[in-house]
């Protein structure tokens, strides 16, 4: 690495609600806004210099630093108008409507010092001004992309006691959505788009069916179906002078996808005895239109696909106990088996990105447990003591559905440089380790206010959270991480 990273999240989050009885009914008002501002600065030497030496610079400009900056402004208002009844009663219902405009500027700009020289000087003088389009000198890549989104819903739901133990809620959810943006790239590594425009808008409707039984007044039984859904969009255009033609071909022609769509099963079992509480439940969700995401090889892009049918599988638990006042302990966990059930191919019927029938989703372990436990201890009249911990437990995981093929961790980087053939590969294990992660923390709490100290990641475990590969694994290779042992304390004043 030839320059430091940094990142920085500046967020500002306001929420009113507002409560008000009228008699059978409540009306209940909840207003947000959310301002946030992200930047993520990295070395991006090794990207760029790959480039330069597909494009036959000499050794000073493989050797530039260069710095990607990514930058995410974000604001979002929403509203919320919900009435509920508010009376006792076999009957209970709750409809309302919901509101939300949000605005999201996301820059790309990559200052490389320098680059223009060689650029000019290998590639023809007034080249590197040419490909600008309006962006400043020696950025190689910039892109500006505007996102302006609308969305507004209708919601209701109704639950009736069929009887003193058995009861039936329905409801269901009425969603618009209309995403717009504009994007403008320029520097030789992009397309030069100027304010190409794209709009993306989907409505439908989401229901919820639930039966409950009470078997004892300590067990109940259940059953669910429910319908949910993520909004389509449209793909980045690709880095088409980065990519190679084989990629060109393959990644080109996905332009935009579709809603993803899924329904879900759910069978479920709650009780309490004594101090003892057990849930647990099984599921089975049915995915149409999953949405997967893959580099786009060389392009030194990313590509949101399509997937016609995917499912999970699995079980959930907890277990909670009180074994005496004061202390509370648990512990939860997820079985599950997520799988892809059908192919995603190119133009030649080749299978893509291991996106094939069988093959496992990305990201999702197959097992996750966590315990917690929770001491508190009255130390004077207006004060409370109190300690607690946590364990978390991840199962192994892929980042891509490619990284489970045979040979998927084998790069060659066919970039000869500073005596280095380019063809010696590097071999990496891309199925994602397991990890532990251990958090505590003490304090004193108040009548007012409260002191805590804290210690995340005490055991200071090194998780894989993901793999990143640049232009297919043709530049720098690494695994993304977690936040080391951090210590800290806490104090908040309640008003």
């Amino acid at each position: 690495m030839l320059l430091e990273e940094a990142f920085r999240d500046r967020t500002i989050l306001a929420d009113i609600v507002s409560v008000f009885n009228f008699g059978p009914a409540d009306l209940t008002l909840v207003s947000s806004y959310i301002d946030r501002a992200i930047l993520v600065s990295r070395d991006a030497s090794a990207l760029t210099g790959s480039v330069s030496v597909d494009l036959g610079f000499p050794d000073a400009a493989v050797l530039l630093p260069s710095n990607l900056i990514d930058e995410t402004d974000f604001s979002q208002f929403s509203q919320e108008v919900r009435l509920s009844s508010a009376e006792d009663g076999r009957f209970q219902w709750v409809v309302g409507g919901f509101f939300t405009v949000s605005d999201r500027d996301y820059t790309q700009v990559l200052p490389t010092p320098g680059f223009d020289a060689f650029t000019d000087l290998v590639l023809g003088a007034g080249t590197s001004a040419a490909v600008a389009n309006g962006f400043g000198a020696d950025s190689p890549f910039n892109s500006v992309l505007p996102f302006d989104n609308r969305q507004f819903a209708f919601f209701g739901e109704a639950s009736y006691d069929i009887t003193e133990r058995l009861t039936f809620t329905a409801g269901g959810r009425y969603y618009n959505f209309d995403e717009e943006r504009l994007i403008t790239t320029g520097g030789l590594f992009a397309n030069g788009d100027t304010l190409q425009f794209d709009e993306t808008s989907s409505s439908g409707f989401t229901p919820r069916f639930l039966i409950s039984y009470d078997l004892n007044d300590n067990l109940t039984l259940n059953l669910q179906a429910s319908r949910g859904f993520r909004l389509g969009g449209v793909n980045d255009p690709l880095n088409t002078p980065l990519c190679n033609p084989i990629d060109l071909q393959i990644f080109g022609g996905f332009q935009d996808f579709d809603d993803e769509t899924l329904w879900n099963f759910e069978g479920g079992v709650k009780s309490q005895f004594g101090p003892f509480t057990f849930n647990s439940a099984v599921f089975y969700t049915d995915i149409s239109n999953l949405q997967v995401t893959l580099d786009a090889g060389s392009c030194s892009s990313r590509i949101t696909f399509n997937v016609p049918q995917a499912r999970t599988i699995g079980g959930e638990f907890e277990l909670a106990v009180t074994p005496f006042q004061g202390l509370d302990v648990s512990i939860a966990g997820t079985v599950q088996d997520a799988e892809f059930r059908s192919d995603v191919v190119d133009s030649t019927g080749a299978i893509i990105g291991g996106i094939a029938d069988g093959n496992r989703l990305p990201t999702v372990p197959n097992l996750q447990i966590s315990f917690n436990a929770f001491y508190s201890w009255r130390i004077s009249e207006d004060a409370e003591a109190f300690f607690g911990g946590s364990f978390q437990h991840i199962g192994t995981r892929f980042t891509q559905p490619s990284d489970q093929l045979p040979g998927a961790g084998v790069f060659v980087s066919n970039l000869p440089f500073g005596g280095a053939t380019g063809f010696v590969p590097t071999v990496i294990d891309l199925e994602l380790d397991s990890y532990q992660i251990v958090n505590v923390s003490a304090g004193i709490d108040f009548d007012t206010w409260s002191v805590s100290a804290f210690i995340n990641n005490a055991n200071d475990e090194n998780a894989q959270l993901s793999f990143d590969r640049e232009r297919g694994g043709r530049a720098r290779l690494g695994f993304h991480t977690n936040q080391p042992r951090t210590f800290g304390i806490n104090v908040r004043k309640r008003f």
